[in-house]
């Protein structure tokens, strides 16, 4: 192999293993930016469930923010404070309501 040929060869192959270092940073990027969304989802949605400590029948989950309420509440006036307390919550963005109001 000539010189030239050699040399070309080597510069191919280092930009090709630049490309490849360069593609794999979005991605991991990407991978740890959704590994901080799920962890910031758990810790709302715990403190969530802490502020309605009292209220045991109202499940709670959220995601980017935006918490779902979900069960059956005694009361609309019992719903309205779940949701209440729920805004209140530090990070909280929206709250959702899926409760229903228990048949007398």
């Amino acid at each position: 192999m000539t010189k030239s040929k050699l040399i070309a060869a080597l510069l191919a192959a280092a930009s090709l293993s630049v490309a490849s270092i360069a593609t794999a940073e979005p991605q991991q990027d990407a991978a740890m930016a959704g590994a901080a969304a799920a962890s910031g989802d758990t810790a709302l949605t715990a403190k969530v469930k802490a502020a309605l400590a009292d209220q045991k029948q109202i499940g709670v989950s959220s995601q980017s923010g935006v918490v779902v309420l979900t069960g059956t509440v005694a009361s609309t006036d019992e719903g309205t404070k779940a949701i209440q307390a729920a805004s209140a919550v530090a990070g909280v963005k929206e709250v959702k309501s899926e409760l229903t109001v228990a048949a007398k």
